[in-house]
């Protein structure tokens, strides 16, 4: 008796752990899982840009760059958001062209000096 109340008790307390865990909640970080346009695209990339800067990553001269261009492209057979800013304001020309990478459906994944 004692083995059936212990196993229907962890049935219960497993079963609620699911749904409460269930795929529509909300992890409190801004992701989609639908594909984006571009508009929305070029949006997510600056705010990347913005929390670069905040984060000491980025000169702030950045913070006033506007999207050079935004684009599809395939890397690894995965294909991605690949959006740059020019700033002539940096000195370094290897770095004057900042590439921002996201999935498709806008979730950062890197940023660059080089696009690959």
């Amino acid at each position: 008796m004692r083995l059936k109340t212990l196993l229907l008790t962890f049935a219960l307390s497993l079963f609620s752990v699911i749904v409460v865990a269930g795929g529509g909640h909300d992890h409190g970080q801004e992701h989609s899982h639908s594909a984006v346009d571009q508009t929305t695209v070029n949006s997510k990339a600056t705010k990347v840009i913005t929390s670069l800067i905040k984060n000491n990553k980025l000169d702030k001269s950045w913070a006033s760059i506007a999207v050079n261009s935004s684009e599809k492209k395939i890397f690894n057979g995965r294909q991605e958001w690949v959006v740059s800013f020019v700033n002539e304001k940096i000195a370094d020309a290897k770095k004057r062209k900042l590439y921002v990478f996201l999935t498709l459906t806008g979730d950062y994944i890197a940023a660059n000096y080089t696009g690959k």
